[in-house]
């Protein structure tokens, strides 16, 4: 059945030592750092790793590199909800979601050719899009509120870049920091949302249970996962994507695309992989495929 989301004093140097490890504890990268990044990123190199950071700098920090991609005559399509499972969590040590822009020109047709160093630090991972089709989402609460308000899902091969001199040092905080190492994807083909409530519900029940398997050209299996990996039911990505963008006076527009996050582990891109993933017992889905040169 579909689960529904439930007075020490100390000497002189000692303060001198803290002032400067407080100092060092760098908050918001300033206009400089991000112009830095925004260099490397359009030149696809790496980038300066960010020094630690609160979420409260994450935040900061990504809304001013997506101002800066914005000024820089790049067009908004939606929304990325990333770190959405408890295995990409535990990779980049946090304990909760985060969230970046999608862009157009991104978003890719089913069996595109892509270079293998599409970025400076070139991932791949399986994926799901959605589609907004009335602002009723922003005030849904339960994942069926979200199909209702949607149009189609899509299966998706994420191709996120995390775009720094050194990705393993990444955290939850300097990943949103990134824009959430948001890069290229590739669409698969479009399922339609069922008509009738009872359907629906079945759906979701689908969504919940599917099966993900990502294999290569020789049929290999290199990863996957289930469906339940993303919040217990990914309708519920968007559900948290809806309550964090609205903390930040934001809100999913009609024909905004949602990136709902990674089913799956991420892996490295080579020259000469076929990559297919298939989402088996979710009706409707068919293979998305992408090929590295």
């Amino acid at each position: 059945m579909l689960q529904r989301p439930t007075l020490t004093r100390f000497s002189p140097w000692l303060l001198a030592l803290g002032s400067l490890a407080g100092a060092a504890q760098a908050a918001c990268l300033d206009d400089a750092q991000i112009a830095q990044w925004v260099q490397a990123f359009q030149a696809k190199t790496p980038a300066p790793n960010p020094p630690e950071m609160s979420a409260e700098d994450g935040q900061c920090t990504r809304n001013k590199l997506i101002a800066a991609f914005d000024a820089d005559g790049r067009q908004p399509v939606g929304y990325k909800a990333g770190l959405t499972s408890a295995a990409v969590q535990k990779r980049f040590n946090t304990d909760k979601p985060v969230w970046g822009r999608l862009y157009k020109g991104a978003l890719l047709a089913n069996r595109t050719v892509v270079p293998a160093n599409f970025g400076a630090r070139p991932l791949f991972e399986a994926d799901m899009l959605v589609r907004v089709s009335s602002t009723a989402i922003n005030r849904a609460t339960t994942p069926l509120q979200v199909l209702n308000s949607i149009d189609r899902v899509v299966p998706y091969i994420e191709l996120p870049d995390l775009m720094v001199e050194d990705p393993k040092t990444l955290n939850g905080a300097s990943v949103e920091a990134i824009n959430v190492g948001s890069r290229l994807g590739v669409m698969g083909d479009t399922i339609r949302i069922p008509p009738l409530r009872d359907e629906r519900y079945a759906f979701l029940n689908a969504l919940q249970s599917m099966e993900i398997t990502i294999k290569d050209q020789t049929g290999a299996k290199l990863g996957g996962g289930r469906g339940g990996d993303l919040m217990a039911q990914p309708m519920n990505a968007v559900l948290w994507l809806v309550q964090a963008l609205d903390k930040e006076n934001n809100a999913l527009k009609v024909g905004d695309w949602v990136s709902l996050g990674s089913f799956s582990a991420l892996l490295p891109p080579q020259a000469g992989q076929t990559i297919s993933i298939e989402y088996k017992g979710l009706p409707g889905a068919q293979p998305v495929e992408v090929t590295f040169k």
